[in-house]
């Protein structure tokens, strides 16, 4: 589908200010707004078609590069848009409340409150952590009633002004000379009252409901990291914008790798003769068994470093290092061979000094 310029979409010149942008911007959404185009796919194109050029052309940097190089040079800056309409009232919940509110005798609703952030803790493997994956959750979270969008009321009725407090949402006192306002205790501050509540949600105006969602973990995460899932929090008042939901990871231990930032660290046992003798010896990686060259005359406890073996780096090119290290494992059980070989050995041992000897008893004299 080849898209429309902007410039027409929001029916301005190119040469159009801030101010001239918002406006026009504010009556297409408004006149397009899923709420007044029930079912209207249309409708809802246009109302996300508006917001995706407004969203370009008020940013400088989006502009120029639009002006430029047109949709394709925004394709190639990553520049993908909105996924649906949570992203658009996210972005602009401040526009929408200069014209999507309610309140007694015609007066704009003081405030429309964001909903609520979630949070929901994850445990995943050692190797997903290292290397990423999407997997899927499920959560319990409120939505907005889509019998009532969220007003509380029946369809087709509206809440009406509270008679305690006249609509004003709050009640005033007197106490000798002073006046002391409060918080209405019918209402509780927002000036009106169901009467008529929503059969669905009682006059709550949310449901609980029980949701999956798709969640990309991306490569080299650690116990503590964040993953936000925009607009899938607690929703917030009709026409304001939901809150988010934030993914705490945990990372589980690996049996065989250890994690020290970016490098991994693997310890990983020789027989004498290999040590002695260097060698192929065959090492754990995280993409699996290596064959791993040791040189002669290795040492039990010698670390060696393989670049780029490690955890990726999560936010930059490359990767650690595979920090391995190596150590004698001394046989519980040998057969006779193998016990007389070793015998002769000792014998010839007990011999020789080596340097490490001699330096030794050097120093205890």
């Amino acid at each position: 589908m080849t898209k429309r310029d902007y410039y027409v979409v929001l029916e301005v010149n190119k040469a159009a200010t801030p101010e001239e942008l918002k406006k026009s911007y504010r009556q297409l959404a408004l006149q397009y707004h899923p709420d007044r185009n029930k079912g209207d796919k249309q409708a809802e194109e246009k109302f996300k078609e508006a917001a995706e050029a407004y969203e370009v052309l008020s940013d400088p940097e989006k502009r120029q590069l639009y002006d430029r190089f047109g949709h394709a040079g925004l394709q190639q800056s990553g520049f993908t848009g909105f996924r649906n309409f949570d992203d658009i009232f996210s972005s602009f919940g401040d526009i929408f409340e200069e014209f999507f509110s309610f309140g007694s005798r015609g007066s704009r609703r003081s405030a429309v409150r964001r909903g609520a952030d979630l949070g929901y803790e994850l445990s995943i493997d050692f190797l997903d952590a290292a290397f990423g994956k999407e997997t899927e959750i499920e959560i319990a979270k409120h939505e907005l009633c889509d019998g009532c969008y969220g007003i509380g009321t029946k369809e087709g009725t509206r809440p009406a002004a509270c008679t305690t407090c006249g609509g004003r949402g709050q009640v005033t006192r007197s106490q000798g000379f002073f006046s002391i306002s409060t918080t209405c205790p019918t209402c509780q501050g927002s000036g009106t009252v169901i009467t008529n509540p929503c059969e669905k949600c009682h006059g709550v105006g949310r449901v609980l409901v029980t949701k999956k969602l798709s969640l990309k973990i991306p490569a080299g995460v650690e116990t503590g990291s964040r993953l936000r899932l925009q607009g899938e929090g607690e929703p917030g008042d009709p026409d304001a914008p939901p809150g988010d939901l934030y993914v705490i990871l945990h990372v589980k231990e690996h049996e065989i790798f250890h994690r020290q930032n970016s490098d991994v660290v693997v310890h990983v046992p020789m027989t004498y003769s290999q040590a002695a003798l260097g060698g192929e010896i065959e090492i754990p990686t995280l993409e699996g068994p290596e064959q791993f060259h040791i040189p002669t005359g290795t040492q039990s406890g010698q670390d060696f470093r393989i670049a780029n073996k490690g955890i990726p780096h999560i936010r930059g090119r490359g990767r650690g290092s595979l920090i391995v290290v190596v150590y004698i494992e001394t046989p519980t059980r040998l057969s006779k061979e193998e016990e007389n070989i070793l015998r002769r050995l000792a014998e010839l041992e007990g011999t020789k000094v080596t340097p490490q000897k001699r330096r030794f008893f050097l120093r205890e004299k």
